[in-house]
Order: structure tokens, then sequence, then C-alpha cells
């Protein structure tokens, strides 16, 4: 595949680069050519010109466009129109412009009609888009796209306006210049290949925040609170008319179809929820994240080893203007120039990147999509080299860099005392074991989940040391305690090896309360077991042998915890009454 990447100046040197082109084209055979217009400027004049020359001197050419915040030619950033011109020189590689409406209503029905289209043309292997995202969630058009046929290569770049009073395009030669819409590059041929991947390179900083109410693409809360809060506590991010800028260097980071995904706000709300541009779900756990120089350049450059021994012929990539804002003109060629050392690399800066991975097509933020096509076989017995140099950043980036690593090692301190102190808040502090609140609070919740399913067994044990009070008068409270502690590492290993689903828990002084999600004869053999196992502990300083006395009882469809808990009390009070080191149902 042959490729001619240039700026436009003006129509005389455009026409001269066409030309150029033409007479090209006229000593080599050639399958089919495809014209990217890639444009920060929303002059629909200019890019219609543009369109007619390509019309005039190649008509047989495709062409394709959108707005962009910004253009990659050769690796390297560049504010003016970048024209890029991708030839197939093998017979039966194909590229094909399909250009369709796209709005909230219409997403499903156009993947539908999309798949109607890849249904008569088998030769596909790969679908680039170029996507209008502004004020829709893409979700439901991301999943049917999933649905497509797993060995298509899915992905591409949503078209960007820097200016927020107009609305980023796209446009095509198979359709008009449009603010909702999605031009779909259709390409393959049995000699055409493709491979695609991801580079994020953010990590998550700062607090873990539970996504408590969302629906569809709004962000309403988070731990309970409206979900701006966020942005406004921790980053004194206002919400006015500066919010989606402010905040397209702080995406959320959180796990979705198996992958890390950075999703970024669009629109901040009057309410304080989030207008996100695709679904998020409730109960999932979100952090916000911020770029770490030297984790996204050795991604980059992991990727780029990767992306050479496949021997492209040319790259297409497809970057977040978040990256843009974070690196700055100065160094954001930095993760894409390198690229340039394996094929020629074209590509612009995004309001959305869209790549599949694992069968799901998914809408990334703040991502490097990377695209690599060849024609034939490899040329090379050795894969060519990837040249990336060792980077000395500017004083921005290395600020960056320096904050980014103190604000990673604090949280994960914070975060250790924060784990310990919620251990600390429903652990006992001699045995380990959950607190009497906390056992308290977890039977509760498993006859809340029973009131749906009264199906399920559940049965309380509980434990008393027989005669405990002779030991601490006897051996000291030191020994008695060693006597507790035997108890409770008992109680332990048969909740870890036995009943794993289970909770157990010091109910106080020498009591204990066991949850066991088993029916009443299970739950019986349980409590004997973990009777005669005591039993049979000899105890250091002539302590010797102790007994416990047991209560066992089962949940009756209908009851509270308290009347549970009475039960399985009373339980144990018999098992004493009628001569300890025993156990009795009830």
């Amino acid at each position: 595949m042959k490729q001619f990447q240039f700026i436009y100046h003006n129509q005389t040197q455009f026409r001269k680069e066409l030309i150029k082109i033409q007479q090209w084209q006229k000593n080599r055979i050639t399958s089919s050519i495809l014209f990217d217009i890639f444009s920060e400027s929303l002059n629909q004049n200019l890019l219609s010109e543009i369109c007619r020359t390509i019309d005039e001197i190649l008509p047989e050419a495709s062409y394709r466009g959108c707005s962009t915040n910004g253009n990659i030619m050769e690796g390297c950033v560049q504010t003016e129109i970048v024209i890029v011109c991708s030839v197939g020189e093998y017979p039966s590689t194909r590229m094909e412009v399909v250009q369709m409406p796209l709005n909230a209503e219409n997403a499903v029905q156009t993947v539908q009609e999309l798949s109607a289209v890849i249904a008569e043309r088998p030769w596909i292997k790969m679908i680039e888009m170029l996507v209008t995202i502004r004020g829709m969630s893409m979700t439901e058009f991301c999943d049917e796209l999933g649905k497509l046929p797993k060995e298509i290569e899915i992905f591409g770049g949503g078209a960007f306006s820097s200016d927020m009073d107009n609305e980023a395009c796209v446009f095509s030669k198979n359709g008009e210049y449009s603010s909702s819409s999605v031009v779909f590059l259709l390409a393959g041929g049995e000699d055409f290949h493709v491979t695609t991947l991801h580079v994020t390179g953010w990590k998550p900083l700062g607090k873990k925040f539970l996504v408590t109410r969302a629906e569809g693409s709004i962000l309403y809360e988070l731990d309970g609170k409206p979900a701006y809060d966020a942005y406004y506590k921790y980053l004194n991010i206002r919400n006015d008319e500066h919010f989606f800028s402010n905040t397209l260097e702080f995406p959320f980071f959180y796990e979705h179809h198996g992958l890390n995904i950075l999703r970024a706000p669009i629109a901040s709300n009057a309410d304080g929820s989030l207008t996100m541009t695709s679904n998020i779900e409730e109960n999932v756990v979100a952090r916000i994240a911020y770029g770490d120089p030297w984790t996204i350049l050795e991604r980059i450059r992991q990727s780029g080893q990767n992306i050479r021994e496949f021997q492209p012929d040319t790259i297409r990539v497809y970057s977040c203007a978040a990256r843009r804002t974070f690196w700055g003109m100065d160094e954001i060629s930095k993760e894409t120039q390198p690229f340039q050392s394996v094929a020629p690399t074209s590509g612009f800066y995004t309001s959305g990147e869209f790549l599949r991975t694992n069968g799901f097509v998914n809408q990334h933020n703040v991502t490097l999509v990377v695209a690599g096509f060849r024609e034939g076989e490899p040329a090379f017995a050795e894969s060519p080299e990837f040249h990336m140099h060792q980077e000395q950043f500017s004083g921005k980036v290395s600020m960056i860099n320096r904050l980014a690593t103190f604000i990673e090692a604090a949280t994960e301190e914070l975060e250790q005392a924060n784990q310990k102190l919620e251990f600390m808040a429903v652990s006992d502090g001699l045995t380990q074991l959950c607190n009497r609140r906390e056992i308290e609070r977890r039977i509760k919740a498993s006859l809340k989940e029973r009131s749906h399913h009264p199906e399920k067994p559940l049965c309380l044990i509980m434990l008393d040391i027989d005669n405990f009070k002779q030991v601490n008068d006897q051996f000291g409270h030191k020994e008695g305690d060693h006597v507790i502690i035997g108890l409770s590492g008992l109680l332990r290993e048969n909740v870890k090896k036995y009943n794993p689903d289970s909770a157990v828990g010091r109910w106080g002084g020498e009591e204990f309360m066991l949850m066991i999600q088993h029916p009443l004869d299970y739950a019986k053999e349980a409590a004997e077991q973990i009777r005669k196992e005591f039993e049979a502990i000899d105890f250091e300083n002539s302590v010797g042998h102790r007994t416990v006395s047991v209560g066992v009882t089962e949940f009756i469809a209908g009851e509270d915890s308290d009347s549970l808990c009475i039960r399985v009390d009373k339980a144990l009070y018999q098992a004493k009454k009628s001569g300890k080191n025993r156990v009795v149902v009830l």
C-alpha cells in the first residue's frame, strides 16, 4: 500500500500534489484510491472546494474527512489541514466509503443497515469510522457494532470541534457535510491485512468512588453525592462553560468488558449530574485518573514493538484531544512520531476513540488507538526497528511526572491506612474475627436477601467456652486470651476450608457466632466437628483441654434477625443447662 501525506496550503499547491499522484498512478497498477481530509477548520466552503478538486483530477478516487482537534502527519502534530492519500497496489485490495445518518434515535438502525451492506461484501476485513458523537450516548451504537462478524476489525475516532458553539462534522464522497453522521471505510481483500491496539498510560489517582446512581449516559451520584462534587472537591473544577475542557485530562478510570476504560464527562448539569459519552453502570468502582509521562511512553514503546512485528505499510492513529492538552504542543509528538519509524503514520486528535477488543466494541477516552495496514506478506525477514529515543521532558511535563508520582504514593499510603481503619472498625481486636456489630450486620443482610429468595438455607451456630471464668481465675487473663484465640483460629479455618461463603464473629467475651449458608443437618454436623476439634486441643501452662457448648438453629421464612438470634441463644442455654460440651438444635 502506497501513501502520500501533505499539508493543504492553497488550491494551486493542492492541484500540483494531485497531479503528482495522477502521474504516479499512470505508471502502476492500482486497485483503489482513498483520500482522508483532516481539518481543525470548520470552513465548509474550503472543505467542499478540496473535495471538488479531487473529483476533478482523480474522479475514480474516494474521499472522506472530518473536523478535528489537530492532525497528525508523518507522526507529528499539525494544525493545518492534512490530506492523506492511500493507494491499494494489489488487485484484490478494495476500499469503499459509506456515510450514514447517526443520532440517538437511529443508532441501532444505522448499524443494522451497515450489517446488510457487509453481508453483500465478504471481502471486508476492517471497518474504520469517523463519527460525530456530541450530545449522545454511544453505548447502543457500540453494542450493535459488536454483533457484526467477529473477524472484522472495528476502530475509528470521533470528530471534534474546538469551538463549543459549532458542531463537529464529517463528510465523504458518498454523503454530505453533516454534524450527525458516521462515515464508514470498508476495506479488505485477499491480500489485505490489518492489526490494531490501544494505549492509555493514565493511572487512577485519589480515592475510589462507588457509582451509586446512573441512568444511561447520565452519572448522577458517586458515593451517594452529586457526581460533579468529585471534580469540584478534589480538582476545584467549576460547573461553568469551561467544564468540558477542564476535565479532559481527568477522566474516570474503571473496568468495562474486562478492560480498564477511561471515560471523560462531556457536560456538568445543573443538578450536579454528569453527562458521559457512553453509559456507565451502577455499583462499579471508578477513580479519577491522570497521565504519567513515563508510563505513557513505556506503553508506546511496548505497542511500537508489537506493531513493528506486523510490518505495516501504513499506520493510522486516533489520539484523544485530552492527550494533546496533557502533553502540550511541544511534547505531544513524542508519543506518535516513533510510529513513523515503522511506516508512514497519520491521523488526528479526537473526541473519542473506538476499538473492538475481545469481541466488544468499546468507546475510549484519553486513549491512543493504533491500526496498521499491509498488503501481502511481510516484506522483510526481520521486522524494522522501532526508534524511540530516551526522552527528556520540558519543565511542564517533568513537573507533572513528579506530582503524579507524589500523588500516587500518597494515595497508596492513604488507602492502606483507610483499609486498616476499615478492618479495625469491623474486627475484634483480640481474635481478628468480625466484631459483634459486623456479624449482626451480615446476618441482617443475609436475611434481607432471603426476603426475595426464602428457599435459600441459612443457619446460626452459637458457641460458648465452658467454665471460662475458671480459666481466668485459675490461670490468669493472658491464658484465657490464649483459649479464646485458639477457638477463633479453629473457627476461621473451618470457614476457610468448608464454608467460605459463611461468616464468623466474636459475639462477646467467650461467645462466638457462626452464620452458615447450608441446611440444618449440615450445620449440626459442622457444629459437632468444631466441638470435637476444640476439645482435642491441649493448651499449654496446665490449662489443658477445654470444651464448648453449642447451639444451632435454622432460619424460618419471614422472621427477623432478632428472633433468629434469640432462638440460637436459647439452644446454647439448653446445651449449657444439660451438661455442657454438647450441641443442641432448636
